[in-house]
């Protein structure tokens, strides 16, 4: 049975999806996040996710959206959505629950901090009460033209690679492989990272050593994984405060 969550700070509300017009909302608004002009982003993943809506309470407006998937444990994960894309053995090898997190999309129309703050406030409270251990899912550039990334990707080679015992192995055709340019120095590519991947990586998440192209969606992803145990005490307290 999906776990129910209800967390309202100020005028935002994040909610688990109810009922075929909340669905239509989610999948809504990932279409135009997503570039599906027929509003036709869905897969077969959706059945077996949970998908969370976080709502403008003032204006009924749902501003976000994105869906888990959880996994019991280590070997779980060849069936993840991201798996797919990258090759997961080794993860098979972790211990404890799993929490996969796809299709998270912000209205565009809305930047409110807030918005996201909420949203993982509600990942907090999902963590908390069923003993997740590793958050991951594809973390999202826009745009599928490698050059457009290069100093984003030159920061995560540089300080973000995933541990040697996790490291994601490549699986996908078509992929840009990351490698270090000792003339970048002086590139700093934090400025374009999207947003959720440097919540990630604030929480000491780390990535693969390469990105796939997703033509579909006229993006690159990158596997990305946070391990709770690793997660800064003191961006744990922050986010158990907006959970409470």
């Amino acid at each position: 049975m999906d776990r129910v969550l209800h967390l309202q700070k100020g005028r935002y509300l994040a909610r688990t999806a109810s009922g075929g017009a909340d669905l239509a909302a989610a999948l809504g608004l990932r279409s135009r996040c997503f570039g599906f002009k027929d509003g036709n982003d869905t897969d077969r993943f959706d059945a077996d996710c949970t998908h969370i809506l976080v709502e403008d309470t003032q204006t009924s407006t749902v501003v976000c959206a994105f869906r888990v998937l959880p996994l019991a444990t280590g070997p779980d994960i060849l069936r993840s959505y991201s798996a797919q894309f990258y090759d997961l053995t080794a993860l098979t090898h972790f211990q404890g629950p799993l929490l996969e997190i796809g299709r998270f999309c912000i209205h565009p129309d809305h930047h409110d901090p807030d918005i996201l703050r909420v949203a993982w406030g509600a990942l907090t409270q999902w963590v908390d009460a069923t003993g997740v251990r590793l958050l991951f899912g594809c973390s999202s550039f826009l745009g599928d033209d490698a050059t457009l990334h290069r100093a984003a990707f030159q920061l995560l080679q540089r300080k973000h690679r995933a541990p040697a015992r996790w490291n994601p192995h490549p699986k996908a055709p078509e992929r840009f492989s990351f490698s270090l340019d000792p003339y970048d120095d002086h590139i700093c590519g934090a400025a374009t990272l999207p947003p959720l991947l440097r919540t990630y990586l604030m929480m000491g998440g780390w990535v693969s050593d390469h990105a796939v192209f997703d033509r579909q969606l006229h993006t690159m992803h990158v596997f990305t994984g946070v391990e709770i145990a690793s997660i800064p005490a003191a961006r744990a307290r922050l986010l158990r405060a907006v959970a409470g």
